[in-house]
Parts: C-alpha cells; sequence; structure tokens
C-alpha cells in the first residue's frame, strides 16, 4: 500500500438500468382476420452488484470513476416478442468493504466473491398484447420501462488483519513489522513516518497470520486529531492488538502516561475495540533504562501480557508470536454478521401519494408507486392517459388535487415534470374518440352521463 495510492472512504452514485419499453402492435396477415395486438414485453433493466475481491487493496479506480451505470433494457419487438434483459454490472472492491445508504450500513464484504445488491433494475413495460380482455381485443396502449433505482453510496474500506500494531509514532511497530514478515514499510528516525497502513504475512509455528501496521496515533486521535484518527477504523476487525511502547515515551509523556493515552483513544473511539485482547511490548531494549520501565509496566499491568524486544535486532521477538498465537487460538473468527438491507417493516404501510403545495398556482405529487405509474404512461397514447387518470380516481388521488385546491389551468409537478391540470381534458379526449373501439363500446363519460340526464328531465317537464 502505497502512500500516494491509498484510499479507504469513496462516495459513489449508482443508477440502475431502466426497463425495455413494451410495443404497441397489431398482428395484420393476408387471411388473417382480427389478427389482435402482438405487441411484446420490454426487457429487464440491468441490477448494480458490488463483488468482494481479494486481490483489491484500495477503492482507488472508484475515486477515479464514481459514477456507475447499468445497462437498459431492450424495447419489446412484435409477434409478442420480449426485449432482450440487460446484463448486470458488478463492481469490485478489496475485502473489508463498508457500503453505507444515508448513513445507515447496509453490506459488509468480508468474504472473497461475497455480492451486495444496492441497486435494482427496472421492469421492462408490459406491450398492448398484455393489455388485451374480453371487452378490450385491441388495446392501444404500452407502458414505458421501468426506472430503475438510483442511489448514492458510502463506501468504507476497513483493512482485514488478525493483528493489530498500535501505538505513538516512532514506537517501532512498522520496525516490528518488517522482522516478522516480508513486508517493507518505510523506516525513518522521525515522527509519522508511516502514513497509510501496511500488511504483513507472519508465519510462526505451522500459524500464519495478518499484521497490520496502524499509523502512529497521538492524544485526541478519537476526535479528529493528528493522522491516527483516520485509520483507527482498521483495527476495528483484528483479533488481537501489539500495544508497542518507546521506553522513553513519546512527546514529554513517560511510558506509563504514553500506554494510558493510546488506552482511552482507543476507548473512546469504541468500547468494543478497547476490549480486544491486549499485548503490551515494550520496544528498544537497547536503550538504557528500558529494564526498569519494563518492570514497572509489568507491576501496572499484572493481568495483561508483557514483553520486552528489540524490533531491530530481532530480541524476544519469539516470545510475542508465540503469545499471539495463544490468544488468536482462544478468539476465532467470528462469522460475517448479515445485515439487512436498510427499509420499512414489512408491516409498514408507507403511503401512496403525497400532495404538497409549493405556490398559489402549483402543487406537487411525490411517492414512489405514484411517480412509477406516471413514469411508465406513454402521454402520447389517449387510452394509456385514460388509464392513469382511472388510477388517480381509483387511489384518491384526484379528490386529493381536488381538496387542495386544485383548478383548471393549475400545474402539477411530479416526476421531474410539469403538467397543466383540466378536470375536463381526459373526458373531451375520450368523448372525442369513436363509440367503438377494438369491437367494444365505449363508455360514457361523466359530462354525457350528465347531458343526458338534464335531457330527460327537460323531456318530462316539458310534458
Amino acid at each position: 500500500m502505497q502512500a500516494n495510492n491509498f484510499l479507504d472512504r469513496v462516495k459513489i452514485y449508482v443508477k440502475a438500468g431502466k426497463g425495455g419499453d413494451g410495443c404497441l402492435s397489431f398482428r395484420r396477415e393476408k387471411f388473417i382476420e382480427f389478427g389482435g395486438p402482438n405487441g411484446g414485453n420490454g426487457g429487464r433493466g440491468g441490477d448494480v452488484y458490488l463483488q468482494a475481491e481479494p486481490n483489491l487493496t484500495t477503492l482507488q479506480e472508484l475515486a477515479y470513476n464514481p459514477h456507475i451505470e447499468a445497462g437498459n433494457g431492450a424495447k419489446g419487438g412484435t409477434y409478442n416478442k420480449t426485449g432482450e434483459d440487460a446484463e448486470d454490472k458488478v463492481i469490485l472492491v478489496p475485502l473489508g468493504t463498508v457500503v453505507k445508504q444515508d448513513g445507515v450500513t447496509i453490506a459488509d464484504l468480508t468474504l472473497p466473491g461475497q455480492r451486495a445488491l444496492v441497486a435494482r433494475g427496472g421492469r421492462g413495460g408490459r406491450g398492448n398484447q398484455s393489455f388485451k380482455t374480453q371487452t378490450n381485443t385491441a388495446p392501444r396502449i404500452a407502458e414505458n420501462g421501468q426506472p430503475g433505482e438510483e442511489v448514492t453510496l458510502i463506501l468504507e474500506l476497513k483493512v482485514l488483519a488478525d493483528v493489530g500494531l498500535v501505538g505513538f509514532p516512532n514506537a517501532g511497530k512498522s520496525t516490528f513489522l518488517s522482522a516478522v514478515s516480508a513486508a517493507r514499510p518505510k523506516i525513518a528516525d522521525y515522527p509519522f513516518t508511516t502514513l497509510n497502513p501496511n500488511l504483513g504475512i507472519c508465519t510462526h509455528k505451522g500459524k500464519s497470520f495478518v499484521v497490520a501496521d496502524i499509523p502512529g496515533i497521538i492524544e485526541g486521535a478519537s476526535d479528529g486529531k493528528g493522522l491516527g484518527h483516520q485509520f483507527l477504523k482498521h483495527i476495528e476487525r483484528t483479533r488481537v492488538l501489539v500495544h508497542m511502547t518507546d521506553p522513553q515515551g513519546f512527546d514529554g509523556l513517560d511510558a506509563l502516561k504514553s500506554i494510558k493515552v493510546i488506552e482511552d483513544e482507543l476507548k473512546n473511539f469504541s468500547k468494543e475495540l478497547y476490549k480486544k485482547p491486549r499485548i503490551l511490548v515494550i520496544n528498544k531494549a537497547d536503550i538504557e533504562g528500558a529494564e526498569k520501565v519494563f518492570e514497572k509496566v509489568k507491576k501496572k499491568y499484572a493481568k495483561m501480557p508483557v514483553f520486552l524486544i528489540s524490533a531491530a535486532a530481532a530480541q524476544g521477538i519469539g516470545k510475542v508470536l508465540d503469545e499471539i498465537i495463544k490468544i488468536l487460538a482462544k478468539n476465532p473468527i467470528a462469522a460475517p454478521k448479515e445485515i439487512k438491507t436498510a427499509g420499512p417493516a414489512i408491516h409498514a404501510v408507507a403511503p401512496m401519494f403525497t400532495v404538497t403545495r409549493l405556490d398559489e398556482d402549483r402543487v406537487q405529487i411525490s411517492g414512489k408507486k405514484i411517480e412509477e405509474f406516471i413514469s411508465m404512461t406513454n402521454f402520447s397514447q389517449p387510452e394509456a392517459v385514460q388509464r392513469l387518470r382511472g388510477i388517480f380516481k381509483k387511489i384518491g388521488l384526484e379528490k386529493a388535487l381536488l381538496k387542495e385546491g386544485v383548478t383548471d389551468g393549475s400545474v402539477i409537478v411530479a416526476c421531474g415534470k410539469e403538467f397543466e391540470w383540466n378536470g375536463s381534458e381526459v373526458d373531451e379526449e375520450v368523448s372525442a374518440l369513436p363509440d367503438r373501439i377494438g369491437g367494444y363500446k365505449r363508455r360514457e363519460t361523466k359530462a354525457e352521463r350528465l347531458a343526458k340526464r338534464k335531457a330527460r328531465r327537460a323531456a318530462k317537464s316539458g310534458d
């Protein structure tokens, strides 16, 4: 993991594929009378998945390409041909990626090949063959494809390691990592040499485990100070912490106080992190006074394993590794918790629509289901508009609009579009149609029924 390309948090914008439009078509062949509708349905839009990939280490690729879009379904065809479904989009992310939407964790990808569905593709619109009924044998209506889901996600990478090395800068964490593994992190005699987490695989007595060197933590790191606050999350997944300390302390603090400061930062960041098994290691045994510091620390933390080593000289490291193996054996890898996608409870009933007054002449309609009806309606087809108006009446939307004070000429805002409301518009369009459509008699409009009723009353009064 190089300092110039390690990225552990990105925001991405995901859009699933739109369903294909339905086809409006009629069978017209020689010697076949009344062939009927034969428009097929549209294909399904592509879903978007996130998949854990062991060979990736950062989220760099997604940081450069944050806009992700799946393909759209194909349109339906004649002769009842269903459009082709679009291919799903699979985005590869490193192991340990946490997916969040609106601050809620919806997926935690910790196993190779593990997938999470983050955006569903829209279903294909129905062709006119699907609208054929006993009373409407020649429907002239076809749906548009359903729009795919659009979501904004935050991806956070938490390094997967068995052992986490923590401590103040220049405590010797990188030197210890290079001594127990083949990792070669940058090592220098100044603070904050390590700017990004480094991973190494250690093999000891036939046991292998991953060790993570976390950048130096300072006092106030849990509140956002220094570099350590950016990487505290990376040790949340570890099974054991190796707390390394310089016998000379750090920044005016002696060894005992420096240990206490790191403990407080771990506790303030996460109580679960503070409760993890910990090994105290006094590094730089070749420094004068290191033995006395070791005795003080061992007396102070009698219930915790404490070791005196020299990482640079490779002295005493074997005992630390023995203790690590013993603790790892007592703390097996926990099975990943299944995280359910955040959403309303099954028994909860969300309102189908909401009417909001924007200003004197504009009213907004919102609601997932009603927006779906509107977006899938082809407004160039009179029957489709009539069907949508019927849906408005059945679900009570038209009544709610009238209650809100909508009158002829008012502007209705929905799905990013504006429509002019005309209470008699649909009736006028329907009355302009022929009396018989596709072999069935057209239903009278409300205006026509009122006109006939008035005519009958006038005839009776005249008698």
